[in-house]
């Protein structure tokens, strides 16, 4: 029993160190921030914080590794060797959990996250683009990865503008537009 109760505590702290430190991330620039800053905005003491993350810098790794998991997971649901690349299930899927979690996503992918992230966003998928687009769709492998570039490049874009911009679409429109893309240019080769 107590130990349910200290996971519950546990989950509680990290929640709202990670929506203090979110909210600091709209408007300052991570080297910015202190640690002391993002504790009296959780209302959480330095030691407590301590005691999770090293720095505001882990405290960032960390919920970009949590958000490449939980977009894995669904990449995992869907199929990239059918006709259309990927499932509009998935896609769609990802783009609700995307806009559920929008200012996360508007923080990481914005002005004030790490291009890495962005860059590891964009490599989650690639193997498994490329490998379907040469094998089913016969695409030179040189091809294929300057395809992939343009269409990650592209996602990301239209993802950053969905969310930034809080357009009014549905996940699924979202979805088949990403998808509509990537198959008309596919469809040429």
């Amino acid at each position: 029993m107590k130990s349910v109760k200290m996971d519950r505590r546990v989950k509680y702290t990290k929640m709202v160190l990670k929506n203090s430190f979110i909210n600091l991330l709209k408007s300052k620039h991570i080297s910015k921030i202190s640690i002391k800053e993002i504790c009296d905005d959780a209302d959480i003491n330095r030691a407590t914080f301590y005691a999770h993350y090293s720095d505001q810098y882990d405290l960032r790794r960390k919920i970009e590794a949590e958000l490449i998991d939980d977009i894995k997971k669904y990449l995992e649901s869907g199929s990239f060797n059918d006709t259309d690349n990927v499932s509009l299930d998935m896609l769609v899927k990802i783009f609700e959990y995307l806009k559920e979690n929008a200012e996360l996503c508007v923080v990481l992918l914005g002005d004030s996250g790490d291009i890495n992230f962005q860059k590891q966003v964009m490599r989650i998928v690639r193997e498994q683009c490329i490998s379907a687009w040469t094998s089913v769709k016969s695409i030179n492998p040189v091809d294929a990865e300057f395809i992939y570039t343009f269409y990650a490049i592209g996602s990301v874009g239209i993802i950053q503008k969905w969310l930034t911009e809080d357009i009014e679409k549905p996940a699924i429109e979202m979805a088949s537009l990403i998808l509509k893309l990537a198959n008309s240019g596919i469809s040429a080769f």
